[in-house]
């Protein structure tokens, strides 16, 4: 399969960067299978970084990959996924550790559902079924060199 990865530059090696901020599945190296929504990040990254809005490209086999990682699968964004990004994204997240953590990003929209949930202003149940009716687009986190070693560089495309 390919992931993308939107950044200001070219990223042949990845590599794990300690974070200023939290962020869905905590620390890692983040990928989607949606080449726009790569795309639209790597726009969003110039602006506060600067550089060349870039899209990388890599080769991912899960299947050959999968038996040698430790990953977390999330289906849809259920309770335990909203939980699971409630806590990364307000960095109080102490559970398992996991090489890849794959499921829904919390987009902008998303991550309003988010704030209101964790103020208590939405119980779990509604948070749920307000994100039923997003479109929301999945991420590939690699979060250990380990899981990082089985992405293969494929190309980059300037957008």
């Amino acid at each position: 399969m390919l992931l993308y990865h939107g950044s200001n530059m070219l990223v042949k090696q990845p590599k794990l960067v300690v974070q200023n901020r939290f962020l869905d599945f905590g620390y890692g190296f983040y990928t989607t299978t949606n080449q726009q929504q790569a795309e639209s990040f790597a726009k969003k990254v110039i602006l506060r970084r600067g550089g060349v809005p870039t899209v990388n490209i890599y080769e991912f086999d899960e299947n050959a990959q999968g038996h040698a990682l430790k990953i977390k699968r999330f289906s849809s964004p259920d309770g335990e996924w909203l939980d699971f990004v409630s806590a990364h994204r307000s960095g109080n997240y102490s559970g398992e550790q996991y090489d890849l953590i794959i499921g829904a990003v919390a987009n902008d929209d998303v991550y309003r559902t988010l704030q209101v949930y964790s103020a208590g202003l939405l119980t779990k149940e509604q948070a749920i079924e307000a994100l039923k009716i997003k479109k929301l687009f999945d991420q590939y986190v690699f979060a250990t060199n380990q899981a990082l070693a089985s992405l293969k560089f494929a190309e980059a495309k300037e957008v």
